[in-house]
């Protein structure tokens, strides 16, 4: 009798007694997405690098704000899955990238932030666009914003470690504890302090006027909305512990207590 096999593919394995499956291509921890998500970030991160340093070093044009862009956001989401790979393993995922986190709209805003940045340094690249000539000031304070943002964003993600989770817990697991010491004795939500002045600072660095009043009103309505879901799961799970730590310590988030 002639027999005959057919090729083995991640797809076909047995569902059942399969703990790999999880790993295995288009699938949530698919560690070919997370190779090829890797990949191309990287890539995007050297280009905006050396093509931000090329621009501002052998050229006068200001558009090295563009690739200045793209860098920014090319290593804030490699260290969204870094940090949580390395300090919240478990929990690392594909989607850990936050690469289609709120889709369509982050994609939307940043993708208007790029077109104004590129239309009004093309067609007004002499522009004063800032009061009192203080455009490089507040170019430098930008730049230094971005930095700041982005760095309180990832420590907090590593202190907090397997308490950290990008979607609000509204079950409280046994690794969870109420981490305030560290970055938390100064901020009492630091990643999204981190985000909130990393978005608007990549603005400020852009000369994007109007991107950086429209990412003001919507990361601050984002933010103190899930600040206060936050809380209250925050409240049922650590009582009066965390009731004291929110009295003591605040967001640094301008109007948000």
């Amino acid at each position: 009798m002639e027999r005959t096999y057919r090729a083995w593919t991640p797809d076909s394995a047995p569902a059942y007694n399969n703990p790999d499956r999880l790993y295995y291509p288009r699938q949530p921890k698919s560690l070919a997405g997370i190779a090829v998500r890797s990949f191309c970030l990287g890539i995007a991160l050297t280009i905006g690098v050396s093509s931000t340093l090329y621009i501002l070093l052998f050229t006068s044009s200001p558009l090295w704000r563009l690739p200045f862009f793209l860098a920014s956001l090319s290593t804030f989401h490699f260290l969204e899955f870094w940090t949580t790979a390395a300090y919240n393993t478990r929990a690392a995922e594909v989607s850990s990238f936050l690469l289609t986190a709120n889709w369509p709209g982050y994609a939307i805003a940043h993708s208007f932030a790029t077109l104004e940045c590129l239309v009004a340094n093309v067609f007004w690249p002499n522009a004063q666009w800032a009061p009192f000539h203080l455009g490089k000031l507040i170019c430098l304070a930008g730049f230094a914003l971005t930095v700041i943002g982005q760095t309180v964003r990832t420590v907090a993600m590593c202190q907090a470690g397997p308490s950290f989770n990008h979607l609000v817990q509204h079950q409280r697991n046994a690794e969870h504890v109420l981490v305030t010491s560290g970055i938390y004795a100064r901020f009492r939500h630091p990643s999204y302090f981190g985000f909130f002045w990393w978005a608007l600072g990549t603005q400020l660095t852009m000369g994007n006027v109007v991107s950086f009043m429209g990412y003001a009103a919507v990361l601050w309505k984002f933010f103190s909305g899930r600040i206060k879901v936050e809380e209250e799961a925050l409240i049922r799970f650590f009582g009066d512990e965390y009731v004291s730590y929110r009295k003591r310590v605040g967001t640094k988030i301008p109007f948000v207590r």
